[in-house]
């Protein structure tokens, strides 16, 4: 098995050199989260290949966490089950985690390929699905789409991961279908500056109605939609806009604020948002 990987491995060297260095400074500490000690030691194996220098494996899900607090990788791969791991599990709590590397890509590896399969690996906050078996050009080309073309981070309640639009992109290659997807120059980026705003306001409607139920994440939520509004208000040149996310800042700023107090000062960013769609 390492016999075969290893000429593949320096055939892509030779033919991508370029890329490969690129993706060195992402990946010198990486987390293998899998039971299965065979297939670790020859993912590992490839990962050194391809700079890895600190390199952390973990069976079980609890010692995982703990590992990735400590380790604080660049890059995650996870089996997606196995006893004492459901990697689905592991990756929802890495995103809710106080971790320094609760952003970190995450690479979920299966050989149980199914619509399901991806579907739960991509709501629960997983960048990429590589799928058993590999190559190590697929293995590549995964920690590229995750490393060098990376997502907006959606902060939300019930998802926290990267956008879900581009989940498996490495493989995808058919049409755009939103209206931030492919616009270029001026109007292009009128689009994605909309569907940014739409998306915040959706998050915060949301994150208000969860309050109650879940108000750590609320909290983060609501203040993360709060500093990208605050920038997007500042592109755009929208006083009114401006002026309502600098109350729902203010709300903020305390630590303790109230689900109305909270729910007022979103209605305004809400009600100024209206006016800047009306006026367009």
């Amino acid at each position: 098995m390492f016999g075969v990987a290893i000429p593949e491995l320096r055939r892509v060297f030779a033919s991508d050199t370029k890329n490969i260095q690129r993706l060195e400074p992402f990946i010198r500490r990486v987390l293998v989260v899998d039971p299965n000690p065979g297939s670790a030691r020859l993912l590992g194996e490839l990962l050194k290949g391809l700079g890895a220098r600190q390199l952390a494996f973990e069976p079980e899900e609890r010692r995982a966490l703990e590992m990735a607090n400590d380790l604080d990788p660049g890059v995650i791969f996870v089996e997606r089950g196995g006893p004492r791991l459901d990697g689905e599990s592991f990756t929802k709590r890495l995103r809710r985690s106080n971790f320094n590397c609760r952003r970190a890509p995450v690479i979920m590896v299966t050989s149980d390929a199914t619509a399901t399969s991806i579907k739960g690996a991509r709501d629960s906050g997983v960048h990429e699905f590589l799928r058993k078996p590999f190559t190590v050009g697929d293995l590549v080309k995964r920690i590229e789409v995750c490393v060098l073309r990376q997502r907006d981070w959606i902060e939300a309640v019930q998802y926290v991961g990267p956008d879900r639009r581009r989940f498996n992109s490495g493989e995808y290659q058919g049409p755009r279908k939103r209206r931030a997807d492919g616009g270029a120059g001026e109007t292009g980026k009128a689009a994605v500056l909309a569907d940014a705003m739409d998306r915040c306001l959706r998050i915060l409607r949301s994150a208000v109605g969860h309050y109650e139920s879940d108000p750590n994440q609320a909290l983060r939520a609501i203040t993360e939609q709060t500093q990208q509004l605050k920038k997007m208000a500042s592109a755009k040149g929208e006083a009114k806009l401006a002026v309502a996310v600098a109350g729902l800042e203010l709300a903020l700023s305390g630590g303790s604020a109230s689900r109305e107090l909270l729910a007022n000062a979103i209605a305004e960013v809400i009600d100024a948002f209206g006016g800047i769609k009306d006026a367009a």
